[in-house]
């Protein structure tokens, strides 16, 4: 069904281990409306404690919050199999001494200079803050609009605009400001995306696109966009 974006909330997590996952929660306007902490020791249980957020932020209407996460959305099924020559502007098999790590739309992401990922990995590798990020798209799925981000490139992408804001407070920063302060760059990320402001990149693999608070720059090579067909 359509997104109506003036009735939507914004939920941005960025995922990590040690602190927990810091969550961050803006309304149309881009004020903030919560942001906290997901602290369970176990994967499962910090997954579903975001779901209660996100169902209790929506009022239980699913289609109501727009979730941005910082993590991989899936893994690798298999090494990947192209690599992009950015000097050609061409895509290459694969070397016998290359590992096959990242995705399409990690891919490009380093290939434009716009952030470097880590490179997701097949799942017996991945590390495990990706594991816990696996497992929160997993319980979020149900959710009708949930969205993979990636801050770095989203500080990137904002570094010269100075008309977007986002009213915060510091009430949860004590534990971990830079990560709350992810948390609220993930949210704002989905809100410019919903608004129209942004972009999509990837997704060519089947393995999932990251969206972008901005379009990209300039015009870049269709042929990275686009995935290989052998």
């Amino acid at each position: 069904m359509p997104i109506d974006n003036n009735k939507l909330f914004y939920l941005g997590i960025d995922v990590q281990i040690k602190k927990g996952c810091s969550y961050f929660i803006i309304d149309e306007n881009a004020e903030i409306v919560s942001s906290g902490w997901a602290e369970e020791k176990i994967h499962q249980k910090t997954a579903y404690q975001l779901k209660t957020v996100a169902f209790e932020t929506s009022g239980g209407n699913l289609d109501n919050i727009v979730i941005g996460i910082d993590s991989p959305r899936m893994p690798l099924n298999k090494p990947r199999e192209f690599y992009w020559n950015n000097k050609k502007k061409k895509w290459r098999k694969r070397l016998p001494n290359e590992k096959g790590h990242g995705r399409h739309c990690e891919v490009v992401i380093k290939s434009l200079g716009i952030a470097t990922p880590q490179w997701t990995r097949l799942i017996d590798d991945c590390m495990e803050w990706m594991q816990l990020g696996f497992k929160i798209y997993d319980v979020l799925k149900d959710f009708g609009h949930v969205y993979e981000v990636f801050p770095s490139a989203s500080y990137n992408m904002l570094r010269n605009d100075r008309d977007l804001k986002v009213t915060i407070n510091f009430a949860d920063f004590y534990k971990g400001p830079k990560d709350m302060l992810d948390a609220s760059v993930a949210a704002i990320t989905v809100h410019e995306f919903i608004q129209g402001r942004g972009s999509e990149i990837g997704g060519g693999d089947g393995l999932g696109t990251i969206i972008l608070p901005r379009p990209l720059i300039g015009i870049p090579p269709r042929e990275l966009l686009s995935w290989p067909d052998k």
